[in-house]
């Protein structure tokens, strides 16, 4: 008898390590019915959009700035998006923000570092240099006028009791243009964005908004952060199933950052 012919390979998905992404992958690691379909593994939000860009992955969490930049398609009906405060992308400055010349932003930001430049050039009309350093804030403010903050590392921070002036990107967003911000999205090359892969990542992230409790147990812990943190985080600032206003909001912001970057923005993203 002919040996039976071998498994096609697993698509290789890059998921993003940060607290944020955790619903969305809740399911791919801990629902019997999803957790093999596939090659998991975990990197900054930067990381992952090269991991695509150099083929290591098929599929992964992308900044959308990078979803932009590399010509990307992404699946509909999940990402990482706020529609208010986001409290994890936070500017943090030791000068009037008219007055930043430098701004340093975290070394696994994309997107967020786009964004940071689009608030600060519509809403104060400045267009700092702008160079990556590992998330510090006493060296970021060592080096800049300013630091940008991200994911997890912006959490341990309470900016009510910082003794700078702060801005959240998120509500800094939504009051300059009256959208939502999305942050990211799964994405990938045009060939992979195809069914069962969206329905998968939807029914993960609705998994993991069903284990909420699991969730906070198990990440409060083994990030050093308050479960009341976790909890409020993930259900109030951050939202993961998204709609057509966010993604009106993300057009809107790919077209901010086009003016800013030049990023060239393919046709083939869907509107």
């Amino acid at each position: 008898m002919d040996p039976s012919p071998s498994s096609p390979p697993k698509p290789r998905v890059c998921a993003v390590s940060y607290l944020n992404t955790v619903p969305l992958v809740w399911g791919l690691v801990h629902d019997p019915a999803l957790r093999d379909t596939f090659d998991l593994r975990f990197a900054l939000p930067s990381e992952c959009a090269d991991q695509l860009s150099t083929g290591q992955a098929d599929i992964g969490i992308v900044p959308v700035i990078e979803m932009a930049r590399q010509g990307l398609d992404y699946f509909p009906g999940t990402g990482i998006a706020c529609h208010g405060p986001v409290r994890s992308i936070l500017l943090v400055s030791k000068v009037p923000f008219r007055e930043i010349h430098a701004l340093a932003t975290d070394s696994g930001s994309r997107t967020s570092a786009m964004l940071a430049q689009v608030i600060l050039a519509e809403r104060f009309g400045v267009r700092p240099r702008v160079f990556s350093h590992l998330a510090d804030l006493d060296e970021m403010l060592g080096k800049a006028d300013a630091a940008l903050l991200i994911g997890d590392a912006a959490l341990r921070v309470d900016p009510v009791t910082l003794p700078y002036e702060t801005l959240d990107l998120g509500a800094e967003w939504i009051a300059l243009t009256g959208l939502p911000m999305v942050f990211a999205v799964w994405a990938g090359r045009k060939e992979v964005i195809r069914e069962p892969y969206g329905r998968i990542f939807l029914e993960s992230c609705r998994y993991g908004l069903e284990h909420m409790d699991d969730i906070v147990r198990a990440e409060a812990p083994a990030r050093q952060f308050s479960p009341d943190l976790v909890r409020q985080y993930l259900t109030h600032h951050i939202v993961f199933e998204l709609g057509d206003r966010d993604y009106e909001g993300m057009r809107l912001y790919i077209q901010h950052a086009l003016r800013l970057d030049r990023v060239m923005i393919p046709t083939g993203i869907p509107a």
